[in-house]
C-alpha cells in the first residue's frame, strides 16, 4: 500500500461495478473514496464529500461527464478539484473535448491500476500548482 493520504477521490460512473472496483482500488492505495452512479448525484457528492479529485466517466445517461465537469468548472469553490476523464473513448475529438472542458487528465478504459494512480497523482499535482500560480498572481 502507498503512503496513507487524506486526499479524497470521488468516482462517478453509471457502471456501478466499475465505480465500486475503482474506488476500492484507490482505497487500497490510501485514498478516501466515495462513489456516485449518475452525473447529478456526482455533483451533489462533490458538495458533500468535498473531493480533491473526481474520476469521471464521460458517457453517462442524463447528465454526462462533460456536463458535470463544465458545471464544476463554473463554480469558483470547485476550481481546485482535479478532474480525470475515465472513459472508453480515446479518439482525437474526445481528447480535445476533454481538454476544452477543463479536465486535468484523460484515462482510457480499460486501464491498469498504475495508469489510474499516475493520472490521479499528476492531476492532483497539476491542480495544486495551478492554485499556487493563481494565488501568486493575485
Amino acid at each position: 500500500m502507498d503512503q496513507t493520504t487524506t486526499q479524497r477521490i470521488l468516482v462517478v460512473d453509471d457502471n456501478s461495478e466499475a465505480a465500486d472496483i475503482s474506488a476500492e482500488l484507490l482505497e487500497l492505495h490510501g485514498y478516501r473514496t466515495a462513489v456516485a452512479y449518475t452525473g447529478l448525484t456526482g455533483l451533489e457528492a462533490v458538495r458533500t464529500f468535498e473531493p480533491h479529485a473526481v474520476l469521471l466517466d464521460l458517457g453517462m445517461p442524463g447528465m454526462d461527464g462533460y456536463q458535470v465537469a463544465a458545471a464544476l468548472r463554473a463554480v469558483p469553490d470547485f476550481d481546485q478539484v482535479a478532474l480525470i476523464a475515465f472513459t472508453a473513448w480515446g479518439d482525437v475529438v474526445t481528447r480535445q473535448r476533454v481538454i476544452d472542458t477543463g479536465f486535468d487528465a484523460h484515462v482510457i478504459k480499460p486501464a491498469n491500476l498504475e495508469r489510474i494512480l499516475t493520472a490521479v497523482r499528476e492531476a492532483l499535482a497539476s491542480r495544486a500548482q495551478l492554485q499556487v500560480s493563481t494565488a501568486s498572481a493575485a
